[in-house]
């Protein structure tokens, strides 16, 4: 994308500075409709030097974000999160039902408390802290886990169920935008409703919430007792703010991070199990991008736009651009896109020869191991997906290689689908082939290695329901319909399976769709059955629902009851109201089109 004119970094300036003014200005929607700023639909008025959706003359809309101070390239390390660390106890003691006495904001008893009681206790606390992104830009004042971005990392187990306390310590004070009230998500693990972080439950400052966690694979109460589908385990999850209306707000504060399950095969440790990279050489990698206001160096976030959020800086792990020395062995890298809007094609890209193809290999997708490891080029990563890749850096010993973003979006709208040449992305992360050789007890992945067996999709679904997923009044909807956290639209059986079709008949917009609880297969695209062998033959908690296409899912609803949402994972989306509650009950309803 060709870089702005003098005279239009001006404008983008003044519209973004307008539209700093009327938020610090604390103006109603009464206020600002009576000033003419916003539409009969609550929308900001697409006026230049206000909105960031002015047209000219010709019809066109042009790009209107601010254009971030410069800022240098692989001049600090890739961060590496600490793990997080239980306590002994906590006081006062957890109960099944809520502590509301104590201070809990939980409304709900624990469903798996007694059945599964926790072994292991950890205590977080979500406070603001000051935090650089970059030398060349000032401190910023960040919202974290323990004060933390990305927060610390969770390792967990299967067969060990834990209990996190979370605790809202923030401000008031939000530099702009953000709200102090929080719901926190575990994306996207075997969850009981009452800790899944359901967005609207979300609690206060000086509130805490007990999140139980089960640590058990899906069916250990149904289909698989007692233990669950060792096929249906997870590796890389990620948890996050998902406060009601400010998730995309909380979470480009700082609000996510990540967690790794374990299990007998899945081990942690390259001589055991699948004999995975291990210990240094397993890396959570956290992409995102981000503005800074021209002015000051501060994050920008613009409040008024609602077709989705592009940065133009690229972070990995909370760092601008950053480089890192790895060994001439294999890696395992586990690599998020937390958004808020962007999509990702990663590539490795060699510098000094261009022309190169340099492939490597995947092995799960959005946590899920796939069958065997499926050799690539790149992999596309929608909000909040994510990809473990195996990387050998044998060949690159003496050299800098480079995960090279060459997938061009020039709006929140969702990317063009054009891949662009090498060299002619933004590179976001520089690996560094310097360190010595060490031992690799790690298998191969030449060799495919078989991990697990997919569940069958055999099975008759009790219904099949439909989702269309438009713009409607200048928001975002499903089936016509806002978010509404009191009313379900559709209730699904506990132990049944379910056929989930999900449209999008726009050639204008993408949605990376997000259904909590559990995992789902891709039947078909546009009616063209998933091939078998390909990364999309697999389970996955995220569907990227592209350009006029219809997706058909595959879903089993096991051992838990409650409350539950789908949404769009560009979480400008969501926000703005592309979301809706489902339950899970003894019986469900038979609403094909809710």
């Amino acid at each position: 994308m060709s870089k702005p004119s003098k005279r239009r970094l001006k404008e983008i300036e003044n519209a973004a500075k307008n539209r700093r003014e009327i938020v610090e200005a604390n103006l109603s929607r009464r206020d600002m409709m009576k000033m003419g700023l916003l539409t009969s639909a609550g929308m900001l008025i697409p006026k230049r030097g206000l909105s960031a959706r002015w047209s000219d003359p010709s019809g066109i809309i042009p790009f209107d974000n601010p254009v971030s101070p410069p800022t240098r390239a692989f001049v600090e390390p890739l961060p590496i999160m600490p793990v997080k660390q239980p306590v002994a106890s906590l006081t006062p003691s957890p109960t099944i039902n809520p502590n509301t006495a104590a201070g809990e904001a939980r409304t709900r008893a624990h469903q798996a408390f007694t059945m599964l009681p926790p072994q292991k206790f950890y205590e977080v606390h979500q406070r603001p802290a000051q935090f650089s992104m970059s030398p060349d830009l000032p401190f910023q004042t960040i919202w974290g886990f323990d004060g933390q971005f990305p927060g610390p990392t969770y390792v967990a187990h299967y067969g060990e169920p834990i209990l996190i306390r979370n605790f809202n310590g923030l401000t008031t004070n939000n530099g702009g935008f953000g709200k102090p009230s929080v719901s926190s998500h575990l994306h996207n693990a075997h969850t009981p409703s009452e800790s899944d972080g359901f967005p609207c439950d979300f609690f206060e400052i000086g509130q805490f919430y007990d999140h139980h966690y089960p640590n058990r694979q899906a069916g250990f109460n149904s289909t698989h007792p007692p233990n669950g589908d060792v096929n249906e385990s997870l590796s890389t999850l990620w948890y996050h703010d998902h406060r009601l209306d400010f998730t995309a707000q909380n979470v480009y504060k700082g609000l996510a991070g990540f967690y790794l399950l374990f299990n007998q095969f899945d081990t942690g440790d390259e001589t055991t199990g699948f004999r995975l990279p291990s210990g240094d050489f397993d890396v959570p990698l956290m992409f995102s991008d981000r503005v800074f206001d021209p002015s000051n160096g501060q994050l920008f976030f613009d409040l008024f736009n609602t077709d989705g959020i592009l940065g133009d800086r690229f972070l990995v792990n909370g760092k601008i651009q950053p480089f890192f020395q790895v060994h001439p062995r294999r890696y395992r890298f586990r690599c998020l896109d937390s958004g808020p809007s962007r999509f990702w094609e990663l590539f490795l890209t060699d510098l000094n020869n261009l022309n190169g193809h340099n492939l490597f290999w995947e092995i799960s997708n959005d946590g899920n191991l796939l069958p065997q490891p499926v050799q690539i080029e790149s992999f596309r990563l929608g909000v909040a997906e994510r990809k473990d890749v195996i990387i050998d850096f044998t060949p690159f010993a003496g050299k800098s290689i480079y995960f090279e973003n060459r997938l061009l979006q020039t709006s929140g709208r969702g990317p063009t689908n054009t891949i662009l040449a090498p060299g002619q992305g933004n590179l976001a992360l520089r690996f560094d082939v310097a360190l010595p050789p060490v031992s690799d007890q790690s298998v191969d992945p030449a060799t495919l290695p078989h991990y697990y067996t997919l569940p069958s999709t055999t099975a008759t679904p009790r219904i099949t329901r439909t989702f269309r997923f438009e713009r409607t009044n200048g928001q975002w909807a499903i089936n016509g319909k806002f978010v509404d956290c009191d009313t379900p639209r559709l209730t699904v059986q506990r132990n049944s399976v379910e056929k989930w079709i999900l449209q999008n008949n726009s050639g204008g917009w993408q949605h990376p769709v997000h259904i909590h609880f559990e995992e789902h297969q891709i039947l078909k695209r546009n009616g063209v059955p998933t091939a078998p062998g390909s990364v999309e033959n697999s389970r996955k908690d995220v569907v990227r629902l592209q350009f006029n296409e219809q997706v058909e899912l595959f879903f089993r609803f096991r051992d838990f009851v409650g409350r539950h949402p789908l949404h769009c994972h560009n979480v400008v989306h969501e926000d703005h109201a592309m979301m809706l509650r489902w339950d899970i009950g003894a019986a469900g309803d038979n609403n094909t089109t809710p």
